[in-house]
């Protein structure tokens, strides 16, 4: 499986740092002299070349299948992208193209775009950053500690948080996830609520839950999520 070739890989520089619960929001409902310990590191390449190599699986997979509006055969229709990783995922601003494709067929040319692992969607920055940035947000002891940490501004986690905790307990994964988990896992701390019940290594545990929200990042694939299932 592709997965378990990566799945311990991009724990490079490890910094086990000591903060205590923000001011703000949520995490204000923590005692204030508790403290949690959270491990902050850079995604290294290795892990960002595993993502890559699952997308490439899924979009062969995806490309071996019929348009779904005429039945005519999918070629590669690739278009650019222009990520941002922040402090976590540098190599990540690499991926300067989402794989995608497009129907053949004269007058259909249908666009389909298989679900990705590297992006959420249209989100400026990549999937593993949405994770890691709001994991980090929910326990640093001021939002200026973790822009420092991340390199996302406070606004655009603060945004991501109201994600997590909204609209995102609504999609499919979110409920099955949920019905798999005994008990459930915490809605006022995702994803860390996830991340926590998923893998013991921190790179392993951002995978999973990236192989979870990938069918999420796209509309225009109806097989998305049995491709990310055989890739993963």
């Amino acid at each position: 499986m592709l997965a378990s070739r990566y799945s311990r890989c991009g724990q490079t520089k490890p910094l086990r740092k000591l903060v205590t619960s923000r001011s703000e929001g949520l995490a204000s409902e923590l005692p204030e002299t508790e403290a949690l310990m959270i491990d902050l590191f850079e995604l290294g390449s290795e892990f960002f070349e595993g993502l890559t190599a699952i997308d490439l699986s899924i979009v062969e997979q995806a490309a071996r299948q019929p348009c779904s509006e005429c039945g005519g055969r999918l070629y590669r229709g690739d278009y650019p992208r222009k990520p941002r990783g922040g402090q976590i995922a540098g190599a990540a601003e690499g991926w300067v193209r989402r794989f995608s494709l497009c129907c053949g067929s004269e007058g259909c040319r249908r666009r389909a775009t298989p679900p990705s692992v590297r992006f959420l969607g249209r989100r400026v920055y990549v999937g593993a950053v949405v994770i890691m940035a709001a994991a980090v947000a929910l326990t640093s002891m001021a939002a200026s500690a973790a822009v420092r940490a991340t390199g996302v501004p406070s606004r655009t986690t603060r945004r991501w948080l109201r994600w997590w905790r909204g609209s995102f307990t609504t999609s499919r994964p979110f409920v099955e996830l949920s019905a798999r988990m005994v008990p459930p896992p915490e809605r006022r701390w995702l994803p860390t609520s996830l991340l926590e019940r998923f893998a013991a290594g921190r790179s392993a545990a951002v995978l999973k839950l990236l192989s979870w929200l990938a069918p999420i990042s796209t509309t225009s694939c109806l097989q998305g999520w049995s491709f990310v299932r055989a890739a993963m």
